[in-house]
């Protein structure tokens, strides 16, 4: 997997405001473009913001309305748009209920399958490079976090190597890369071993969902390359957090900090901070000492590959 690239659709929590919509985020994963979560008017934000609408897969952190009743007008356009081709849709419980319900409001049919997916913690979704796990999170109603990581790449190419056993440039060279083996004309076989460094990690690219900071999440995001945490509230609001089951931007932080993230992205913002996050920044900041930034909508990140 080459492209790694997410554009945040919506910011806000709970309500739209004038300049962050619901919860949506776009991910672009070489050929797949996934969603994660589908707030109301994230389709619209799609537009605005060129992800394309060709999307594999959705993943729903959870089902408050403000996450997922964008889904139902998103479907009546991929058809109206011809698509043939079967979407995914992955949620926890009660995700079979609630996106069968959402599917099938009104009177239009769909013209292509909706095959809808219940997840738990620690199930986890393969698709062509990487894979998303669940994570079960903390939340007033049953919620999960998703860990997207892509597999492992191999080593350099040392061509000198290469080229003192004998291996002549062209197709040789490419299947080594790709991890096989090679019978040269004299009988020889070079293993990629033999030519490949060290295997390098892949990327890791972890979303909480909403919740409250925990450990679970904490272990999930081990290592990763972004974190993106919502941080609904800031430290005045630590009694709202508790109650509403949200995080702080500072507890965002803390989950970053204690993962050993290599970058933290705030987002889902209380409308209170709509226009003016500068609070919550400041506050993760104290926390945490790696690249944090406080997302807004059509905000665009491109995770590069790991050396």
């Amino acid at each position: 997997m080459s492209l790694l690239r997410l554009t945040f659709l919506g910011t806000s929590a709970a309500q739209p405001t004038l300049h962050r919509n619901l919860s949506g985020l776009a991910v672009k994963a070489d050929a797949d473009l996934l969603l994660f979560d589908c707030g109301e008017g994230s389709q619209r934000q799609m537009v605005r913001f060129g992800t394309g609408f060709t999307v594999e897969a959705v993943f729903f952190t959870h089902f408050h309305a403000d996450h997922y009743l964008g889904i139902i007008g998103f479907l009546r356009t991929l058809g109206m748009m011809g698509r043939e081709h079967p979407i995914q849709l992955y949620g926890p419980p009660p995700a079979r209920r609630l996106l069968h319900q959402a599917v099938h409001l009104g009177v239009d049919t769909l013209s292509f399958p909706v095959e809808i997916h219940e997840l738990k913690d620690g199930d986890r979704v393969r698709r062509s490079g990487y894979s998303v796990q669940a994570v079960g999170v903390d939340h007033r109603i049953n919620a999960l976090g998703y860990v997207m990581e892509e597999d492992g790449r191999p080593g350099r190419f040392h061509l000198e190597k290469a080229r003192a056993l004998g291996v002549p440039e062209g197709p040789y060279f490419g299947k080594l890369q790709r991890g096989e083996a090679v019978t040269l004309e004299n009988g020889t076989t070079v293993r990629p071993e033999d030519v490949l460094g060290a295997s390098r990690p892949g990327r890791k690219l972890v979303i909480s969902g909403d919740t409250r900071p925990c450990t679970s999440l904490a272990q999930a995001a081990k290592d990763a390359d972004l974190l993106v945490h919502e941080s609904t509230f800031s430290d005045d609001e630590q009694e709202r957090a508790l109650e509403t089951r949200h995080s702080t931007a500072r507890e965002a932080a803390r989950v970053a900090r204690d993962a050993g993230a290599r970058r933290l992205i705030l987002t889902h913002l209380s409308s209170r901070h709509d226009t003016d996050p500068s609070k919550l920044l400041g506050q993760a900041r104290e926390e945490y000492t790696g690249p944090v930034e406080v997302a807004h909508d059509g905000l665009t990140v491109e995770l590069p590959l790991r050396d």
